[in-house]
């Protein structure tokens, strides 16, 4: 059989894409990852009672999480694609990283003598990653699962964009625990979590994602 004839054998009976049907797959999977890790921070250590008072460290905090959370929720959208270009997406990603680097450096600089440290370590740093990592993993499992109905070119590539954008997700619930809000902090330990988190979906996507 020549390679149209399979082709065409293959795509008789396919009907066409709903619109969106990637991405709406993948936000589908990221929100129930995100309501299941919120549930578990409610039931285990509770929301931080002083969270509405956090003000602008807060929303600063979330804004950095929030915008990982939509370039790896991109990049992921590419890397489940087969043959779709992912540089622009990456990109975006690494952006996001370097401009909350910016951020932290400048918070650090221009910190009172003595004081550079704790902005970078808190008093939770041992544990942080660790907690973003575990309340990721809802919806690493979700989003793995969606992926595995699609086509991704590179299982181990799209494994690690799902990861991150897991990892953002889990940040995400990790913060209505968390009383950390210095930039450095945020971007050196939460970002490690989401990292933990993307490393896992590539080992994983390595051996589920391969067609």
């Amino acid at each position: 059989m020549k390679t149209q004839e399979l082709v065409e054998l293959l795509a008789r009976r396919a009907g066409p894409v709903a619109p969106r049907f990637v991405q709406r797959r993948l936000a589908g999977a990221a929100f129930a990852g995100l309501v299941v890790a919120t549930i578990v921070v409610i039931a285990g250590p509770g929301v931080n009672p002083q969270l509405g008072a956090m003000g602008a460290p807060l929303i600063q905090k979330l804004a950095y999480i929030g915008a990982l959370a939509l370039a790896a929720g991109w990049l992921t959208d590419r890397a489940s694609r087969p043959g779709v270009p992912s540089a622009a997406a990456a990109a975006s990603v690494l952006g996001v990283v370097l401009a909350m680097a910016g951020l932290s450096l400048v918070t650090l600089i221009s910190a009172p003598a003595g004081q550079a440290s704790s902005l970078l370590l808190g008093s939770s740093w041992s544990t942080c990653p660790w907690g973003v990592a575990f309340l990721s993993l809802p919806t690493l499992g979700l989003l793995l699962w969606a992926i595995r109905t699609l086509a991704p070119s590179s299982g181990r590539v799209a494994g690690f964009a799902a990861g991150l954008l897991a990892g953002a997700v889990g940040a995400l619930a990790y913060s209505l625990y968390c009383t950390e809000t210095s930039p450095a902090f945020v971007l050196v330990w939460y970002s490690s979590g989401a990292l933990l988190s993307a490393l896992a979906g590539a080992a994983i996507g390595s051996r589920l994602l391969t067609w």
